[in-house]
């Protein structure tokens, strides 16, 4: 099928935007909330079930006008499109007021229903992927575990066969709106006698089935979007199963490669921005310091060759169908300028930002700052992404290995 025109196409695009959404107004960076500031929500269960409604709505009626996984070859759901149309999508897209996404949005359509599109059987994906790009049914992430730390490949979580089913006893953790998710896309050991990364298995668990449940967990910046998650004798068919059994570790690498790649773009608001920051020093008449101004050039510097950054990893992502270990370079870059912009906001306040004096946007950057850090863990943590770039990106020698023998034999397990 012939490629459409992108002058052409861009005139489709907005034209279905505009009768879509309303245009997107100037940003106000003076006088934030603390709702504004934050990295991760801090939302009532009836105030998120609202923002999905909308998110999946949205998200409905892109997948239904041709505009939902645009680059993903059509034989696998998506419309077989070019990098250079994702990319003029997007930036069409941004100047509309897309309804802000979630991250249990951002993980069902941008991770489990891109990993059940490229490994999932024919039936799985005219069954699952369609619906998870559609977001008929929400997907959580059933990967971290408390034990593993960073080694993903080190999880417990024990899937044995039953017959046609499979039973999976395990704790998962850190799990985004697992509470609201049909299903969840987790990793399980199937064969401890090999070595670590080949013995695992992905599967799409149903999330109200009998053994699964559900703990919030709450954030020292307020919310509970994260969980635990208790899985006791829960029977899954190997109809749900996704890729070969053993192939869990390349489900887990193409995911999390994706949610890297996805850690840095998106639609959806996380903390605070340089233009916050700028509009923070005006308001406090800092801008005539030298020091500030040369923290400022540098915070402007980080921004803009983190979003330089981001364009050209999602354009190779799109161009070559899974992004690889460059993808790393997004999270990474990522969650530095988080970091360091709740540093100069912080730096900027002083002691106005320990207690609220009623002063406009000057304590809701506690919700940046109490948030910054769990996005260091987020979807790998920044020593594990160095590890990537340095060994797969900069073809560095890799670091020395010990655990190249079967799980079974190693140390405590």
């Amino acid at each position: 099928m012939p490629q459409p025109n992108v002058d052409e196409w861009r005139g489709e695009v907005r034209q279905w935007l505009t009768a879509t959404l309303h245009p997107r107004r100037a940003a106000e960076t003076t006088g934030h909330t603390a709702a504004d500031l934050a990295v991760f929500h801090n939302l009532t269960d009836e105030e998120e079930r609202q923002l999905l409604d909308r998110c999946r709505a949205y998200q409905r009626a892109r997948h239904e006008a041709g505009y939902q996984a645009l680059t993903l070859p059509e034989e696998n759901g998506g419309q077989g499109l070019t990098a250079a149309h994702a990319a003029l999508f997007a930036q069409e897209e941004s100047a509309f007021d897309v309804p802000p996404s979630t991250e249990l949005i951002s993980v069902t359509v941008r991770l489990v229903a891109m990993s059940v599109s490229l490994f999932g059987t024919p039936e799985q994906r005219e069954t699952y992927a369609r619906a998870f790009l559609r977001t008929d049914l929400l997907a959580c992430q059933l990967f971290s575990e408390p034990g593993a730390g960073s080694d993903l490949a080190a999880l417990r979580t024990r899937a044995r066969r039953d017959g046609e089913d499979w039973v999976i006893d395990g704790q998962k953790v850190w799990t985004s709106g697992a509470q609201f998710a049909e299903y969840g896309l987790l990793l399980a050991r199937t064969d401890p006698d090999v070595v670590k990364q080949a013995g695992i298995t992905a599967f799409l668990v149903p999330m109200d089935s009998p053994g699964v449940e559900i703990r919030p967990i709450r954030q020292m910046s307020g919310g509970a979007s994260f969980n635990e998650v208790f899985l006791s004798g829960v029977r899954v068919p190997d109809g749900l199963r996704i890729g070969r059994p053993g192939q869990g570790w390349e489900v887990a690498n193409a995911t999390l490669a994706f949610e890297r790649t996805a850690s840095g773009s998106g639609n959806r608001r996380k903390g605070g921005t340089f233009d916050d920051v700028l509009a923070l020093a005006r308001s406090l008449n800092r801008t005539g310091d030298p020091l500030v101004r040369q923290r400022l050039a540098d915070l402007y510097v980080r921004s803009a060759l983190r979003a330089a950054t981001v364009d050209r990893v999602a354009r190779a992502s799109a161009a070559g169908g899974r992004p690889g270990p460059e993808a790393s370079l997004t999270k990474l870059m990522a969650s530095d300028l988080l970091t360091r912009t709740g540093q100069v906001a912080a730096e900027l306040m002083g002691a106005r930002i320990s207690a609220d004096t009623g002063e406009p946007g000057t304590f809701a950057w506690t919700e940046h700052l109490l948030g910054a850090p769990g996005y260091r863990l987020a979807g790998g943590t920044d020593q594990i992404q160095r590890n990537l770039i340095g060994e797969r990106v900069l073809k560095l020698p890799g670091e020395p290995r010990v655990d190249k023998v079967p799980f079974s034999e190693l140390s405590g397990n």
